[in-house]
């Protein structure tokens, strides 16, 4: 049968599908805080992010201006939400994409870009922006050896920001009817907040445009002060935050900005997530809790509008995993307890290493050696009989090498204590503080780990 194709609701591409983002109320976070909070849910769009809406608009920019032709590639530098935005569209239009990033992104970000078909090169996080292994200088270094290629630039592009000038700003404007007091929004490229905050503020001057910085950024910094202070600080939530000055963002279109921190940008991810249903990334976790921080300036009836930019799905193997968040210190239950903490060390120190009584002095050095470590449980049948420790056992060797092929029953130290792996961390400190340098940790009748005073220390610290 012939179709009718006018009556089919359809669009010609995954293109049309851009923008007109839902405005959702929160309702469980907000709760007890005066006025009203809406958040714009980026995670509608095909990328699931707010970099779709930029991607569209350079490429089609190039091409207009002849930069970009037929069979090209087009190279940026990513956290890796303008790299999806981008490599949608060029799927459509049949360019091929290269992408960097910066090794802080999640694994998930690397494999969706690949999905798509786009090479991805992953440079190292802690280096300053001007260093040749910054993902910005890489992306321009490749732009120079490939011919036909071009640089989206999403940090310098003035269409970044006129994207959001032309979509996101007019977007929001109609949703709330212009009843709008406060737009808030976290700061990478600084393409969102300027182009919607200039939209906003030329239908409503007294709107206020409230910026959200990760600690450890130099952006926020440099707003207050006019001073840049790049002191590389390096910090986990990803697409927010510079230790550089973009040149899409216009400071003259925030009126303030707000900072907020790793573990607040996590938890309230975790929250918009379990508590009302919006599955989201770390950043729109920043964005949330920076406008909280900043809601003691609202009235009952204050319209206040935070905009979420991408999805959660992006980040189950971090900020969703649990041990993840454990072993960066972002997790915290009600009481702490030696499990707990014992969770929070790397993996690759939770196993409990031990040696017997008949282990020789050669051996038990090399166990130190191997897992870098400094103290070992002498246990026989599940029982704590001794302890090795390594500078003892160094000091007797260099008194007298024979002693190599001994076993080291005849060197041990007293055992440590035991305790359970339940029991309060403040257990463990009584023992730590006193003459123990170690606790063992037992586990329904079974010796399962142990806790140092390095442990605890370096978790305290966290």
């Amino acid at each position: 049968m012939l179709s009718d194709l006018s009556k089919i609701k359809y669009h010609e591409n995954i293109l049309g599908t851009l923008g007109n983002t839902p405005l959702v109320k929160l309702n469980k976070i907000t709760r007890g805080y005066k006025g009203h909070y809406f958040v714009k849910v980026e995670s509608f769009n095909p990328g699931g992010s707010v970099k779709d809406r930029i991607g569209l608009e350079i490429i089609e920019d190039a091409e207009r201006e002849g930069r970009l032709r037929p069979g090209g590639t087009i190279v940026e530098a990513t956290s890796g939400n303008t790299g999806l935005g981008i490599a949608i569209a060029a799927a459509i239009k049949g360019y091929k994409c290269v992408f960097t990033l910066p090794d802080k992104m999640s694994q998930e970000k690397i494999l969706l870009l690949r999905a798509f078909g786009a090479e991805v090169i992953v440079t190292p996080t802690a280096v300053p922006h001007e260093s040749p292994e910054s993902y910005t200088e890489v992306a321009k270094r490749i732009v120079r050896e490939t011919p036909n290629s071009i640089l989206a630039n999403q940090y310098f592009n003035p269409k970044n920001p006129e994207a959001h000038y032309k979509t996101t700003g007019p977007e929001i404007w109609e949703q709330t009817g212009g009843q709008i007091d406060y737009f808030v929004c976290g700061v990478g490229t600084g393409g969102t907040i300027t182009g919607a905050g200039k939209y906003l503020k030329e239908k409503n001057p007294n709107i206020k445009v409230v910026g959200i910085d990760p600690r450890g950024s130099a952006l926020r910094e440099y707003f207050y002060t006019k001073k840049f202070n790049p002191v590389l600080k390096t910090y986990k939530v990803e697409g927010i935050g510079q230790d550089w000055l973009p040149g899409t963002l216009n400071f003259d279109v925030i009126d303030d900005m707000v900072e907020a921190t790793d573990k607040e940008s996590f938890v309230f991810a975790r929250r918009l997530t379990r508590e009302e249903g919006i599955f989201v990334g770390g950043s729109a976790g920043s964005a949330v809790a920076g406008a909280l921080k900043y809601a003691d300036r609202m009235q009952e009836n204050d319209v206040m509008v935070i905009l979420l930019p991408d999805t959660g799905e992006r980040y189950l193997s971090k900020l969703y995993n649990d041990d993840w968040m454990r072993e960066n210190g972002f997790l915290m239950p009600d009481r702490i307890t030696v499990r707990f903490v014992i969770q929070s060390k790397p993996r690759t120190v939770q196993t409990l290493v031990a040696v017997d009584q008949n282990t020789t002095v050669r051996d038990a050095l090399d166990l130190f050696k191997r897992h870098d470590i400094s103290q070992l449980p002498v246990i026989e049948k599940n029982r704590t009989v001794g302890t090795v420790i390594d500078n003892e056992l160094m000091s007797a060797v260099l008194e007298n090498s024979t002693i190599l092929d001994k076993p080291v029953k005849e060197l041990m130290e007293p055992a440590f204590p035991v305790i359970g792996m339940d029991s309060p961390i403040e257990h463990a400190i009584d023992f730590l503080k006193k003459k123990d340098s170690a606790v063992l940790i037992e586990d329904n009748h079974k010796l399962v780990g142990i806790l140092t005073r390095y442990d605890v220390i370096e978790y305290l610290a966290r």
